[in-house]
């Protein structure tokens, strides 16, 4: 049977409450007594609201049925029910609406986004650390390098497949990346100049590229840098330079990687790719979030016969044209996806009945969040202090 306890006219799993209690509330600053005392009238004032509103669905619903089965169907007539039933609302005048805090990955950034359960520790830690992703990797994993010609991809690494994604990967920087003369594949070396990209030929020629503004930095020793930061639409491409790198070995510029800013946002989920049906799973996420809120989450893995520990990358840096250090992003920008309004879960009970799993989320993701609201986390996801 499920031990509780009780706050009020809520009936807490302890699995629950001792996790609040001990893990949650401590990092919060936040009293007991006044987050449960809070918290129950919270869910007392909404709880009868969200009844009502399942109950117009419900109703809403029951209309339309009624309607497919009774009429052949007609856009016009549709509509015209729709709205008479108060499905449709009528359209309103033109309005704007302001935000603040809000992070530029999601005002004025595009790129990739993910979604991962948060319940598995190991896939919300990849899933955050994606931001930054090997190009080479990327494509000698893929179809995008077909394997004709001999170049297959298996167990061993195969040369001639290595040379496809080479070729892909400088096409790219091509591409992207355009140099007033010639071509990302005939660059015997990358070096910086009184803050500018000097770029040498194989035919001793020097260049730059075509909009010199896509050089933003490097790291290293400016005459032999082993990383050259580009930027194309506010995302970032790392050259990685390393002349005694297996692959570096075989570029004439020592190119043995590029990196890509990818995945640029990640939906942690609480909803779609999650099952979390008690008091024991909810926790599961719940502390999978705080760990990710307060930069602290790990996870042990077995890979090639040794043990990994995952954790969040660290931010980037790198000396910029202004000769200052500069810092990038190392993770995703996470973003969390609570239960919706229709579900309950008997993590807590209200007056005997089953929470609105909803309200449950909307009440305490915040209260774990707030180490990243805050600032006050090493690893930071929100830098405008936003959840």
């Amino acid at each position: 049977m499920t031990q509780r306890v009780q706050k009020g006219s809520l009936a807490i799993d302890c699995i629950l409450y001792d996790f609040i209690e001990q893990e949650a509330l401590p990092q919060s600053g936040l009293n007991s007594d006044e987050f449960w005392n809070e918290f129950e009238q919270i869910v007392l004032d909404l709880t009868p609201k969200n009844d009502a509103l399942l109950q117009k669905r419900d109703q809403l619903q029951a209309h339309i049925d009624q309607w497919h089965r009774e009429h052949a169907f007609d856009l016009e007539t549709y509509q015209h029910f729709l709205t008479e039933i108060g499905y449709l609302e009528p359209e309103v005048a033109d309005f704007t609406i302001t935000t603040d805090r809000v992070d530029q990955e999601i005002a004025t950034l595009a790129g990739a986004q993910l979604v991962v359960p948060v319940r598995n520790a190991r896939y919300s830690l990849n899933a955050a650390n994606a931001r930054w992703g090997s190009l080479y990797d990327a494509l000698y994993g893929t179809d995008v390098i077909d394997d004709t010609e001999g170049a297959q991809a298996g167990a061993q690494y195969n040369p001639k497949r290595g040379d496809k994604v080479i070729a892909f990967a400088k096409q790219f920087l091509d591409d992207t990346f355009p140099l007033k003369e010639g071509s990302h594949q005939q660059v015997m070396r990358y070096s910086v100049e009184q803050h500018r990209l000097v770029v040498t030929l194989q035919n001793g020629q020097t260049t730059t590229l075509q909009d010199e503004r896509q050089y933003v930095g490097f790291n290293g020793d400016a005459a032999q840098p082993n990383q050259i930061v580009l930027v194309h639409h506010g995302l970032h491409v790392i050259i990685e330079i390393d002349r005694q790198h297996a692959v570096g070995q075989s570029d004439p510029a020592g190119v043995k990687d590029i990196t890509l800013e990818a995945a640029i946002t990640t939906i942690q989920d609480l909803e779609d790719s999650v099952a979390a049906v008690d008091a024991e799973e909810k926790v599961e996420a719940y502390r999978n979030w705080l760990g990710l809120m307060q930069g602290t989450l790990q996870e042990q893995i077995e890979k090639n016969g040794r043990v990994v520990t995952r954790a969040l990358n660290a931010d980037r840096s790198y000396i910029g044209t202004d000769g200052q250090t500069h810092q990038l992003h190392g993770r995703s920008l996470m973003l969390l996806r609570n239960v919706g309004h229709l579900m309950t879960n008997p993590a807590i009970l209200v007056n005997g009945r089953e929470i609105y799993e909803g309200i449950m989320d909307g009440l305490i993701t915040p209260l774990l969040s707030l180490s990243d609201i805050k600032g006050v986390n090493e690893l930071r996801n929100s830098r405008t202090g936003s959840m």
